[in-house]
Order: structure tokens, then sequence, then C-alpha cells
């Protein structure tokens, strides 16, 4: 069974879940940044036909990418663990399960906004996000925890 939860609990969540999310993101540039280097070598090898590498730096770098990669792993599980979605790792975009007049829906939040102002139904997903105030007000009676 899912969590469901009120407007100002998601709200209230946010600040944990910007900082693993935030985390997660910096670690995934950082191992796109690794994985660049590591084919422009192999490019340069073989167009090369073969050049001189320092061994422990490319060692180093695997090491490193392999830590970010558990990092990205342990922050996304974090933010799940806390009964939010993780939707898409590249926007920053999280869904926070809840009840709309019986019905599932998502409060949706994205890194970079102050507060939680949009939801969707579980089928439209982040394009057919709809503002809160439009459906539920300022105080949001009909979003209620499970």
């Amino acid at each position: 069974m899912s969590r469901y939860f009120t407007l100002h609990e998601a709200e209230s969540l946010i600040p944990l879940v910007k900082e693993r999310l935030e985390a997660a993101i910096n670690a995934k540039a950082i191992v796109s940044e690794i994985d660049g280097e590591m084919h422009d070598l192999s490019t340069r090898v073989t167009m090369l036909g073969g050049i001189e590498v320092d061994p422990d730096q490319i060692a180093r770098r695997k090491l490193e990418r392999i830590s970010l990669v558990r990092l990205i792993e342990e922050s996304v599980q974090q933010i799940q663990s806390s009964g939010c979605l993780v939707k898409d790792l590249d926007k920053g975009l999280l869904d926070f399960p809840a009840l709309l007049n019986g019905q599932e829906v998502y409060l949706c939040w994205k890194l970079g906004e102050s507060r939680i102002e949009w939801w969707h139904s579980t089928q439209e997903g982040y394009s057919g996000r709809r503002r809160i105030i439009d459906e539920f007000g300022d105080t949001s009676p009909n979003l209620r925890p499970n």
C-alpha cells in the first residue's frame, strides 16, 4: 500500500528530499563527465593505435565513478523510502502520492520550485500537471492522507 501525503506533509519533506536529489544530480553529472573522459581516451587510443596512459589515474576515475553511482542509488533509495517517487532525475522531478476525492493523484514538485504548486493524475504524468490552487484552493481541503 502506498503512503498518501497531505500537501503540508509533502512540502515539509522538500528540504530533505531536495538535499538528496541535488546530491544525486551532482553525482550523475560527474559520472557523465568521467564517462566522457573514458570514451575520449578510448577513441584516442583507437585512432592513434595506442598511446601512453596513466593506469593509476584511470583506476582512480573508475573507482570514483563506482562510488558516485553508489551515491546516486543511495540518494534515490532514501528519497523513495520517504514515500515520494523519483520520476525524472535529469529534471529533478518528484511525485508525492495523495488522495483527491478518493482517487490517487500525484503532488508534483520539480527542483527549483519553492513549494508544491502542481498535481496530476497517475495516468497523465508531468505533461498533465494542473495548479493545485485551481483544483484545491488555498487550503487543499480535499487532499487527505491515507
